[in-house]
């Protein structure tokens, strides 16, 4: 992936651009870590970014897509492990956020390896576990991380055995909460890698469409073959190469 060339200042003009425009009630405002949102790649914070760019036109297409028929739950999956499906899930709900119209809500769904939070530099102290194990009030565990129009739903503790946990009633519900409260609103769910354990395919019957991340020069086509084949009677809305080499200055890109 390309450098990020601006100094911190310029970072933070562009950042606090962003500025909150909802009043947040029940919504814990904690801003990210402007270090972290750099070094994690969160290049959709930076209007100038090459690749900040790629994203945009991957929004404009799932947009495109889904809008008009009122998809607005998404699931985001790789085949395998360090795929980039948490970085690739993070920069398409900022860049949705930053649309006129809808808000965003990201959640993180990897109970498996909990994530999000870390690329936005804030460190819950609870997350989506604890509402499904505690009853823990959603409104604790929202985050805005000073971006207008995106919400953060934290993981936090790992389990190795999630999928009883993303499987039942309660997570069901959830879903069906989230998707229809909100008209204008886009859920995006970072979810375990798939051919991983069963947690994906699980809560893939339960959102209007799937993202599968690619590895350039890492998913093996094997690992393709047998995705596309766990995904073939879900609504697979597009594939997307992360980190393919292109012949620029720019070191890496992203292909939908």
């Amino acid at each position: 992936m390309g450098k990020i060339k601006k100094t911190k200042k310029k970072i933070e003009i562009e950042y606090f651009s962003l500025a909150k425009s909802i009043d947040y009630t029940q919504t814990r405002i904690v801003d990210a870590n402007l270090n972290a949102v750099h070094d994690n790649r969160l290049v959709s914070f930076f209007d100038e970014s090459y690749i900040s760019a790629q994203y945009k036109i991957l929004k404009t297409q799932i947009l495109h897509k889904t809008k008009n028929e009122g998809l607005n739950t998404i699931l985001v999956t790789s085949a395998g492990d360090g795929e980039g499906k948490s970085t690739t899930a993070a920069n398409l709900a900022i860049s949705l956020a930053r649309e006129v119209v809808q808000t965003v809500l990201l959640v993180d769904a990897d109970l498996r390896n909990p994530s999000l939070h870390h690329l936005f530099g804030i460190e819950p102290a609870s997350g989506l576990s604890d509402y499904l194990l505690k009853n823990i009030s959603l409104s604790e565990l929202l985050i805005n991380p000073g971006i207008n129009k995106l919400t953060l739903l934290p993981g936090h503790r790992k389990f190795s055995d999630s999928a009883e946990i993303i499987g039942s009633p309660k997570m069901i519900e959830l879903i069906h909460e989230m998707k229809n409260r909100y008209q204008d609103r886009y859920i995006i769910f970072d979810s375990p890698p798939l051919l991983g354990c069963a947690d994906t395919l699980i809560l893939s019957k339960y959102v209007d469409g799937v993202i599968l991340v690619v590895e350039y020069g890492k998913t093996l086509n094997d690992q393709i073959k047998k995705s596309m084949e766990l995904l073939k009677e879900r609504n697979l809305i597009g594939t997307i190469l992360n980190k393919a080499v292109i012949p620029k200055k720019q070191a890496y890109a992203y292909g939908y």
